[in-house]
């Protein structure tokens, strides 16, 4: 288990983020945000620990991130809740740190 650091650029809003994910176990972790974003620093507020069982292997939009996404955040393609779990999955030893990519092109 460990610490990971998880920086999130979202593309055209430009509010950048930086997760702190902390963990000394399988079972749950310490979550802190800075972000650009006054919904994603609403998110920060609130997470503290996160379930990494229960969430983490929960079905798409039903973990408790998922849930205050959708309390706080005003955007539904915002990026940074996956991003929290991902965070947490590798700072619990869930799965081993590796970025994740999404390209957007414009084809005429």
């Amino acid at each position: 288990m460990g610490v990971i650091e998880v920086k999130v650029d979202p593309g055209i809003c430009g509010l950048k983020s930086k997760i702190i994910v902390e963990s000394g176990d399988m079972m749950s972790a310490s979550v802190s945000i800075e972000s650009d974003c006054p919904d994603i620093t609403k998110i920060g507020e609130k997470i503290g620990e996160v379930d990494s069982m229960k969430d983490v292997f929960a079905r798409l939009g039903d973990a408790s991130v998922y849930q205050l996404g959708k309390e706080y955040c005003s955007h539904g393609t915002c990026p940074v809740p996956g991003a929290i779990l991902k965070g947490v999955e590798a700072a619990c030893g869930l799965a081993l740190p590796k970025d994740v990519h999404i390209s957007i092109e414009k084809k005429d």
